[in-house]
């Protein structure tokens, strides 16, 4: 099971923790780490302080590689970069593709660069600009994902670009780990199941509501925040789908403030960014303000564990995980599977006929 980006993360695993904001902290990534595969921060939802103070923890937990997850487009991306490259992470990954200064800028520090992209054109994007590798997020995913299928986009990105390609989306076992292997995929990477471990600091209620959901519990939406995303269903989410526009901008406005208390960003920063945002995703005004519920909603539920008045992000996998290993067990459960499925494959058990020694026609 080793892979091309075994030697291009440094890690035992072809397996990647996604970063997720507010729940891939310092000891999901470490645990993760630890276990062989490759543990990702979620900074998106970090300040610039609270990214350090969470590098260093890693580092102390674990001398395994990890990554971090950025915003291209954070108006504080260059410092964040210059952290990482102060502290030696050993990769750099994004939801939103990196211009080629930022690329050229991590790579010259020898730091891997990973975007994920949701579909093909994207990935020849960032291929050309010099990425090292790519996630491919289906829209069985959790979060910010297109709508096309991993089994179709996967194919479709393995034969466009020549740098190793990472799956997500729909994965949480060792069978999932070896048909994106077999369609040339070098690694998967997951989200939702490693949210659902005991090594995630997410609330316990939170976990049991994820827990209780099936394939069906989850919706593909746009109300949140403008942009495609997959949630859990929810009453809440519900109402939100329901409530007209002029509502949606006024929980946004407030969503905004909540958020700028917790961050102690200032209202130049926000609007700064939010402009930012607004050419990165060529959104609309009223799709920007709309983008404010998204970290204060995330918030309430991942921290103060609210499921009555928060959101979810989940990917549809969801409905298939009914229990919460710790990191280490996951991730040797995983790989156990995968070698049996292998080994099923190579020398799969006999037909009845020949049990039995018959002739056969």
């Amino acid at each position: 099971m080793h892979t091309a980006i075994c030697d291009l993360f440094g890690v035992r695993y072809p397996i990647v923790q996604t970063g997720m904001g507010y729940v891939s902290g310092a000891r999901l990534t470490a645990a993760t780490s630890a276990a062989g595969g490759l543990g990702v921060i979620g900074s998106a939802t970090m300040s610039l302080a609270e990214l350090e103070a969470a590098i260093r923890a890693v580092k102390e937990r674990t001398p395994a590689p990890f990554g971090v997850n950025l915003r291209a487009d954070a108006t504080d991306a260059r410092d964040r970069v210059d952290l990482l490259i102060r502290e030696g992470v050993r990769v750099a990954s994004f939801a939103l593709a990196p211009k080629p200064e930022l690329i050229a800028r991590l790579k010259d520090a020898g730091i891997v660069v990973v975007p994920s992209i949701g579909a093909r054109r994207h990935a020849e994007k960032v291929a050309a600009w010099g990425a090292d590798a790519v996630v491919v997020q289906g829209g069985e995913g959790g979060g910010h994902t297109g709508g096309v299928a991993t089994s179709l986009l996967l194919p479709q990105v393995v034969d466009a670009v020549e740098i190793p390609v990472i799956a997500a989306g729909g994965y949480f076992d060792g069978r999932g780990l070896v048909a994106a292997l077999a369609y040339g995929a070098s690694g998967i990477a997951m989200g939702t199941r490693f949210l659902l471990t005991s090594d995630s600091e997410v609330p316990e209620a939170v976990k049991r509501a994820y827990l209780a959901a099936s394939v069906y519990d989850t919706v593909w939406t746009d109300v949140l925040d403008g942009l495609p995303q997959r949630l859990l269903r929810t009453p809440f989410v519900d109402r939100l789908a329901r409530a007209g526009r002029a509502r949606r901008l006024a929980r946004s406005v407030r969503s905004a403030a909540a958020l700028r208390r917790h961050t102690g960003m200032s209202w130049r920063d926000m609007v700064s960014e939010g402009l930012s945002m607004r050419r990165s995703h060529e959104l609309r005004l009223s799709q920007v303000l709309l983008a404010a519920n998204t970290p204060a909603l995330l918030r309430s539920a991942m921290v103060d564990g609210r499921t009555d008045l928060s959101v979810m992000a989940t990917g549809q996998v969801v409905g298939l995980i009914d229990d919460l290993p710790c990191c280490a067990e996951l991730v040797e459960r995983i790989m156990e599977q995968a070698r049996d499925v292998v080994a099923r494959l190579a020398c799969p058990a006999p037909a009845a006929s020949e049990e039995r020694g018959d002739a056969g026609v």
